[in-house]
């Protein structure tokens, strides 16, 4: 699995408008039908991982460029939109906001039983569980996740949109993942990325702290060690200044660590994501294990940030133009027609078959 890109926005309070959210809905249906004529399902979830594509997407929209809001809203949109025709278009997604996101997996369950989708709807699960544990326990960028989404078809491929906001700077920050080949959760470097790096980031999913990983496996067979380890950094944290953490994360409370790491080592994970997956790790215990890991062994972590950016109908806040609802509407008319003169064309096409096997019913035979 990989993770392919975020994107840093500036959180944007207020509402989208109705007259321009009932266009949006419509559009981005229209837009993804579009591009089904000439692509697979797989090819259009393949752009929705793509943080680049998918903020020229939101654009194309008209809602703003530059805000949040371009993640919820557009995908609330192609949500409501695409629901009466997932089955027709064997494109399907599940989550949202807030307690809409966190009804992900559920989702995915209910869609798979409706529908009879033969798609292994726990492998789909699993999936939408572990990219949230992931971008929220292993890539430590100070950015609490709030939205995620999963897009997925028939066969099981798929594309998560994710986002996580950051009180501190005021700023919203997207992942995106799809179902491509890399070694595992835990070891899915970004291979896109669009945004304003921040701060030092500690990332254990990226491939130079990758030697984390086994270390904290080993780690956890003896978690009195590392809880003793933690304690006496408590007490003297001004001896361990060139620990792998910014001041932007505090030192984790070994007294709070206790009951999860005996736990933990008790369920005796099979390997890194195992540990990750685990009910109550977080971003505490993932970076407990990484100080022990540096004091005990000595290992070196990096601190990079993985985190680099199009108009057609303006934006909701009228940037860089206000939205033309004229334009708008013609857009959406337009890319209609060609859509229709397309399926019109296919069916010709089927037509002219049928009439040429009704007029040589023996051609088979004879050939």
């Amino acid at each position: 699995m990989q993770k392919t890109g975020s994107a840093t926005t500036p959180l944007h309070g207020g509402h989208c408008p109705p007259w321009l959210f009932s266009r949006m809905k419509e559009l981005s249906v229209v837009i993804v039908e579009a591009m089904l004529i000439e692509h697979d399902t797989e090819e259009v979830l393949r752009r929705f991982s793509d943080p680049v594509w998918f903020q020229a997407f939101g654009s194309v929209l008209g809602f703003d460029w530059h805000s949040s809001g371009l993640t919820t809203v557009v995908l609330g949109a192609l949500k409501e939109g695409l629901a009466p025709r997932e089955q027709e278009l064997g494109l399907y997604i599940a989550g949202g906001k807030g307690r809409a996101s966190r009804a992900t997996p559920q989702e995915i369950d209910d869609k798979g039983s409706r529908f009879g989708l033969p798609v292994d709807v726990a492998s789909l699960t699993y999936a939408s569980k572990m990219a949230a544990k992931v971008d929220s326990a292993l890539v430590q960028d100070g950015y609490q996740l709030y939205h995620h989404v999963m897009l997925f078809d028939r066969q099981g491929h798929w594309a998560i949109v994710q986002q996580g906001m950051n009180d501190i700077n005021a700023m919203a920050r997207r992942y995106h993942w799809r179902d491509h080949i890399s070694d595992a959760f835990t070891k899915s470097p970004h291979t896109g990325i669009a945004g304003r790096a921040g701060t030092p980031v500690f990332d254990l999913t990226s491939a130079p702290n990758w030697g984390f990983h086994d270390i904290s496996l080993e780690l956890l067979a003896q978690p009195d060690e590392v809880l003793h380890q933690l304690s006496r950094i408590e007490e003297h944290p001004e001896g361990y200044r060139n620990l792998i953490l910014p001041r932007s994360h505090p030192i984790p409370s070994s007294r709070r660590l206790d009951a999860i790491l005996h736990t933990a080592y008790a369920m005796e994970p099979a390997n890194y994501e195992a540990l990750v997956g685990l009910p109550g790790v977080g971003a505490s215990t993932m970076r407990a294990l990484a100080m022990v890991a540096e004091v005990v062994y000595g290992a070196q972590p990096t601190f990079v940030d993985p985190v680099r950016y199009s108009f057609a109908h303006g934006g909701k806040d009228g940037y860089p133009f206000p939205v033309n609802r004229k334009d708008y509407d013609i857009s959406t008319a337009t890319l209609k027609q060609a859509i229709e003169q397309a399926h019109m064309q296919e069916k010709e096409k089927l037509a002219a078959l049928k009439r040429l096997s009704y007029r040589n019913p023996n051609r088979v035979e004879n050939l």
